[in-house]
């Protein structure tokens, strides 16, 4: 059974930044591709950043130049690199793993607050 663990969150500073980490356990970690999402109060979750095995990114839109998603398979880890934060990226941040077989897996999720 896979395991996801974050970490990282935190209250920041409009303009600031954070990375979020997410340690995966259970099974191969190369062979999921890893994903961060997010849902703010009254919104659906939704995609931030994934990062395929072979280490190819997708990004939504609104974090594109701010957010950067990256992994170090030898530490079974996927890190969120957050940038130029907004009020508006205030969140539960989620790590997921998604096999080639469409299982995913949630992790618990971690709080992201923007405010001054």
């Amino acid at each position: 059974q896979v395991q996801l663990v974050e970490s990282g969150g935190g209250l920041v500073q409009p303009g600031g930044s954070l990375r979020l980490s997410c340690t995966f356990s259970g099974r191969v970690f190369s062979f999921y591709t890893m994903g961060w999402y997010r849902q703010a109060p009254g919104n659906q979750r939704e995609l931030v950043a994934d990062i395929t095995s072979g280490g190819s990114t997708n990004s939504a839109n609104s974090v594109k130049g701010r957010f950067t998603i990256s992994r170090d398979n030898a530490k079974n880890t996927v890190y969120l690199q957050m940038n130029s934060l907004k009020p508006e990226d205030t969140a539960v941040y989620y790590c997921n793993a998604r096999s080639t077989y469409g299982l995913q897996y949630w992790g618990q999720g971690t709080q992201v607050t923007v405010s001054s």
